[in-house]
């Protein structure tokens, strides 16, 4: 299920790009016509892919691409006219912000959403893998500090403090991290500083 928000101010434009995204089969579109309305949305909704027509109500629309770019992994696709289309995309591409020239031809459309996709999923891909990592970094670092406090309190070496976690985590079927975060429990307890 693919949701779109087209943000765009009412008029034959926005008819065309509802057309041409319905033609694409997509499951769920929210057109909104004001940028305040737009940052609302986005404040509570995730979407895969977020268009921009420009220009809004009173503002050209970029400054809403690049907050949908900075605060979701949603693909973000800006509709400018023509003869600005590479002075803007010059200032929103270091985003990963997509611009379209209008008049807008449907072949070329369809291809800068589908890329719009698959660089918001490689996007996601990414921030995933980076979460992971971070969880795996948290880890290591308790179990170093546990190391550290068998080290200090019991007077282990350093090979000595990771057998004795791995044996721990072994023996009693938890990951090493939760076997550290026991360790450091009971020395905390003792005034021990994090």
């Amino acid at each position: 299920m693919k949701r779109i928000l087209l943000v765009s101010k009412k008029g034959k434009s926005k008819d065309m790009l509802v057309q041409l995204l319905q033609s694409e089969l997509f499951s769920q579109i929210e057109t909104i016509d004001a940028e305040e309305d737009a940052s609302a949305l986005l404040e509570t909704n995730e979407f895969d892919l977020v268009i921009v027509n420009s220009p809004l109500e009173g503002k050209t629309g970029v400054d809403l691409a690049v907050y949908a770019a900075e605060k979701h992994t949603a693909g973000v696709l800006l509709a400018v006219q023509n003869k600005y289309a590479n002075a803007i995309a010059q200032k929103v591409e270091p985003y990963g912000i997509l611009v379209v020239g209008k008049p807008i031809v449907k072949a070329f459309f369809d291809q800068a959403v589908k890329f719009t996709e698959v660089t918001a999923h490689r996007v996601q891909s990414l921030k995933e893998e980076n979460i992971s990592l971070q969880l795996k970094l948290e880890e290591l670092k308790i179990i170093n500090r546990a190391k550290c406090v068998l080290i200090q309190h019991l007077s282990m070496s350093e090979v000595q403090a990771h057998k004795y976690i791995e044996k721990q985590a072994m023996d009693l079927r938890l990951p090493k991290a939760r076997v550290a975060k026991q360790i450091l429990k009971v020395y905390e307890q003792d005034g021990l500083p994090k």
